[in-house]
């Protein structure tokens, strides 16, 4: 049996006033269809990318070239890190639209 007034968790006390200061936007459907074609467009340029270079890695690394394969990895990394945050970006820029 619950009581009508049950004490709240801290948990629930926070998500509280965190809306109260950041009210959860709505979307409409044409911003939930935009942010989607986003993320799918940044999926199929990282998975690009990763084709592309990860073809330069295996070279590397039966040649030996630690150096070579290192430099890709890293490459490789920082494009995967550049493609995400245009994404979020992006994405930012379709939420704050009204």
């Amino acid at each position: 049996m619950e009581t009508k007034h049950a004490m709240k968790s801290a948990y629930e006390l926070a998500m509280e006033r965190l809306e109260k200061q950041s009210p959860t936007a709505t979307l409409s459907d044409a911003q939930k269809q935009e942010i989607a074609d986003i993320e799918s467009h940044t999926k199929a340029k990282i998975a690009e990318r990763e084709l592309l270079l990860e073809g330069e890695i295996e070279k590397a690394k039966r040649s030996g070239d630690f150096g070579e394969l290192e430099s890709l990895q890293k490459q490789l990394a920082g494009e995967k890190r550049r493609l995400l945050a245009e994404c979020e970006e992006k994405k930012d820029a379709v939420r704050s639209r009204k």
